[in-house]
């Protein structure tokens, strides 16, 4: 085949927002894609566009079956970059499944990381979480800020962050809230973002757990995909080692999120209030600089104009399901 010739990445949670669109990034490149989903948070229509490109292979898989990853590793060995995606990704799920969150997002990949620099992987890249800064700040978190996350989730991640850093091999990239346009319906644990955006589209009042005052740093799917292909040294500024923040530097309101949100979609309503989910952190906002100084990235999208485009893909892909 073709695609065996070819520089290939390994894409883990390929079928999950921010995967899909790293995926397609990485053909319309020119590279060959193994994509790995089990689609426990991913959906099939994620893949939509690309699912029978004759440079991705889907294999539908978990992460916790290490054999059948060493395998994929052994077979296409030696890979540009592995990408790994794949995990748990709620917060509130990992509260009441700590012990199955632990074994997909530490275990499962420290496995695979094990794996990738044993078969000569050009770059590990890990996508970790702003949830590994458990400790109360009220200024924008250095990578040297994390510890004590406030769930299993957090810890999760953050074990997986410290053991790349110490391993010098591959690095982790701190996620802060990442949203954008999706190709599939939002799923029970979508991200804040597109629940308000889908509320307000429905003429309903966004529904904001505590006061409000949480701050949270919004980071753009396209900007969060650019910081993918450049810790992998695809895009000019890698391949990274170590641990990395990626997010704007700049602290936006939960409420002002739901007041934006239902000002876009023109729904004069004010939005409601619930209490505080167990876990939530009350600032989280990232001090991107490192990022920058190793690789050059920045944010280039505003939130207003992210949003904007994630509510225009809501409403594109709601008349797509319309008909």
């Amino acid at each position: 085949m073709a695609r065996k010739t070819m520089p290939t990445c390994l894409v883990t949670g390929c079928a999950g927002n921010v995967g899909s669109q790293l995926t397609q990034r990485l053909l319309e490149a020119g590279y060959a894609v193994v994509g790995v989903d089990n689609f426990f948070s991913g959906a099939p229509e994620n893949m939509r566009d690309f699912n029978d490109h004759p440079a991705f292979e889907f294999h539908e898989r978990s992460i916790t079956d290490k054999a059948s990853m060493a395998g994929l590793l052994a077979e296409n060995a030696p890979l540009v970059a592995t990408f790994h995606l794949a995990a748990i990704i709620s917060v509130p799920y990992s509260m009441d499944h700590a012990a199955e969150t632990m074994e997909i997002n530490y275990d499962a990949s420290l496995s695979l990381h094990t794996l990738a620099r044993a078969f000569r992987c050009g770059a590990f890249v890990f996508a970790g979480s702003a949830a590994e800064y458990g400790k109360p700040l009220s200024r924008p978190a250095t990578e040297e800020d994390a510890g004590d996350p406030l769930s299993p989730y957090g810890l999760s991640k953050h074990l997986m962050s410290t053991a790349i850093q110490k391993s010098g091999y591959g690095c982790s990239l701190r996620f802060f809230n990442i949203y954008g346009p999706t190709r599939a319906k939002p799923g029970p644990y979508d991200g804040v973002v597109r629940q308000f955006l889908a509320r307000a589209e429905q003429g309903l009042s966004p529904v904001i757990h505590g006061d409000g005052s949480q701050m949270r740093d919004f980071l753009f799917l396209g900007d969060a995909v650019r910081a993918l292909l450049t810790a992998a040294g695809i895009l000019p500024g890698g391949p990274l080692t170590g641990v990395f923040n990626v997010g704007t530097g700049r602290g936006s309101s939960i409420r002002d999120l739901a007041d934006l949100s239902l000002r876009l979609a023109h729904v004069p309503k004010k939005p409601e209030f619930s209490p505080v989910r167990q876990g939530d952190i009350h600032f989280s906002v990232a001090e991107n600089s490192k990022l920058l100084r190793h690789a050059g990235w920045i944010p280039s999208t505003p939130l207003e104009q992210g949003l904007a485009l994630t509510l225009e893909g809501m409403r594109r892909l709601a008349g797509k399901t319309d008909h």
